[in-house]
């Protein structure tokens, strides 16, 4: 007879059964502590079975921000596949917040949990984001360093979702939360224009 754990287990890709369990458990409750045994325990495995495919948390941390990495990537994208002026760029910074304001959790283990810097995924989906913004840049503003412009202006739309997610700015309104964004997305780039 094979018990109910033995049976559970076997869900054909345990790695990206546990991470799809991570992410759900992080939009369920943005503030849970993920640990492989809760993770494993929510996806009705042994509590030793995440170890077969993560060594450690970080591993598996790693491979949740690399999920959140793809997912944001795909909304900047869709929202706007090729952005071409000021008005896009802050429509991207909006689409960045608005992440961070839907998925707190993922969110935070995507920028403030440690995380394995090596990691394959992780690495991938960081270099796209990345890629990416420069372009986006490169194409919107007149500058000679596109990277050091995009990492600046990434800086600026990532303190403002810290901002909102901390409760530091009101985030009651999403119209005046993307308005508020837009305009200061706006005003940096005449201000840099000047």
């Amino acid at each position: 007879m094979v018990d109910k754990q033995q049976a559970s287990y076997h869900h054909g890709d345990l790695p990206a059964t546990l991470v799809r369990t991570a992410v759900e458990m992080l939009d369920e409750d943005g503030e849970v502590e993920l640990s492989l045994r809760a993770v494993a325990r929510k996806a009705g495995v042994s509590s030793a079975a995440p170890y077969r495919h993560f060594p450690d948390r970080i591993s598996l941390l790693s491979a949740v921000a690399a999920v959140g990495y793809q997912e944001l990537m795909a909304g900047l994208a869709a929202r706007h596949p090729e952005p071409a002026s000021t008005t896009d760029l802050a429509d991207l910074a909006v689409a960045y917040v608005e992440f961070a304001l839907d998925r707190p959790g993922l969110f935070r283990v995507m920028f403030a949990e440690g995380c394995d810097r090596t990691s394959p995924d992780r690495v991938a989906a960081v270099d796209a984001i990345h890629a990416y913004l420069r372009e986006a840049v490169g194409r919107v503003i007149e500058t000679d360093d596109p990277a050091a412009t995009a990492t600046g202006m990434w800086a600026l739309v990532h303190g403002l979702a810290f901002l909102y997610l901390d409760g530091k700015l009101d985030a009651s309104s999403r119209k005046e939360v993307a308005a508020r964004i837009r305009q200061t997305v706006v005003a940096m780039q005449e201000a840099r224009s000047r």
